[in-house]
């Protein structure tokens, strides 16, 4: 059969150069012949293909079913010429004969093409989706290809992904040769094939490339209880330890600052603060903090709100630039939280105990209070500092 020529050393080569499974290949050969077949006796006949292993080709069959009065020729016979055919077919019986394959036409011929090509392509997808739905949350290597609406595409080898804008690092550029690592973080099942989509500002990124370069994190002795972000600008990484011995802060930053300096790098220079993770909430919020130091904290569980009281020379520090670390510690933490300087928490306390004296002093007291040189910083960081919690996804 010409159109099925070497047909043992065409499937061999599906199945090394695309990878698919070779039960897959002779599914589509099958059913190529068969959809041939099919448009070449405009579905008249009961017709079967399989792939016969000895011989390497795909044969083609034909059933009609014995019955005592004929009404369709095509796919019912009668009892005396089945007799003819096997001795000993009875009513009812399906009687298959062997077909020349080789009658089909040319157009048969590019139908069967065409259809293993489809098979091929959509077992080539099934496969790439199947691989990649299982390595969700992993960090991957990849090569930039192009920009398409703002989007990176990414060439994986085998599939393609896409690096949406809203995913990429502010700030970083990428030509297209340049190789690039983000997290997967979804894959989609279109019209197209498999869509993969990765990230390089979500946290699990961060949690990842920690797991990566801290053998305890890999091992469990060293947990990440939480990770917050403002990518591409700083983080704040909260650790604890299942064994006293093992310092979980020292094991992620490691010798000489080797390990959290390899994170760094990767991420273009985004700060880390790496803090020890506590149950204690107002130790924690102090932690958090980091590189604050905190004089006093009142906690108000209730409300999951906190009012921290900082000397004079940490307050810009605690507040961080434009809000940005102590915004961090609230969603670090999933509290509210209030910073506020010794002088001002002073100056407080000496006008509610003079105005306690002297009631004509409530004039006073609102003239203060309402005076354009009171700061007004710390009611505005609180106000962006309420946030809830990331919590790494494994």
């Amino acid at each position: 059969m010409d159109t099925i020529v070497d047909l043992k050393q065409a499937i061999d080569q599906l199945v090394k150069e695309k990878g698919i499974e070779r039960q897959v290949v002779l599914e589509a050969m099958e059913q190529a012949v068969l959809t041939a077949a099919n448009k070449k006796y405009r579905n008249t006949r009961d017709l079967e293909a399989h792939y016969n292993h000895e011989s390497g080709e795909v044969e083609l069959f034909e059933f009609v079913t014995v019955v005592e009065e004929v009404e369709d020729s095509y796919k019912e016979i009668g009892l005396d010429e089945a007799h003819e055919i096997d001795p000993e077919a009875e009513l009812g019986d399906s009687l298959g004969e062997k077909l020349d394959a080789s009658s089909f036409s040319r157009i048969a011929a590019q139908t069967a093409k065409q259809v293993i090509i489809q098979k091929v392509r959509d077992a080539e997808r099934e496969t790439i989706y199947n691989e990649y739905s299982d390595r969700i949350w992993e960090v991957i290597t990849g090569m930039v290809r192009r920009f398409e609406k703002g989007e990176l595409l990414i060439d994986l080898g085998r599939a393609e992904a896409v690096l949406p804008a809203k995913e990429q690092m502010p700030r970083e550029v990428y030509r297209p040769g340049d190789r690039i690592r983000a997290i997967i973080t979804e894959i989609r099942m279109t019209t197209k094939g498999p869509q993969i989509m990765l990230s390089r500002t979500h946290p699990s990124m961060l949690a990842k490339l920690f797991e990566a370069e801290v053998p305890e994190i890999a091992e469990g002795i060293v947990e990440i209880n939480a990770i917050v972000r403002d990518a591409g600008s700083r983080a704040k990484i909260a650790v604890s330890s299942n064994d006293r011995d093992v310092d979980p802060v020292g094991a992620c930053v490691g010798m000489r600052g080797a390990r959290v300096q390899n994170v760094v790098s990767e991420l273009r220079g985004e700060k880390i603060d790496i803090i020890p993770w506590s149950e204690d909430i107002a130790r924690f919020a102090c932690n958090a903090l980091s590189p604050a130091q905190v004089s006093k904290v009142f906690v108000d569980e209730e409300k999951r709100a906190l009012e921290i009281i900082v000397a004079d020379d940490q307050l810009s520090l605690a507040i961080g630039k434009r809000g940005q670390n102590v915004s961090l510690a609230a969603r670090l933490t999933g509290c509210r939280i209030d910073i506020k300087s010794e002088s001002k928490v002073a100056d407080a306390d000496e006008v509610q105990e003079f105005a306690s004296f002297d009631a004509t002093a409530s004039d006073e007291v609102a003239e203060q209070n309402e005076s354009p040189e009171t700061p007004v910083l710390e009611d505005a960081v609180s106000d962006k500092a309420e946030a809830s919690v990331e919590t790494v996804v494994e």
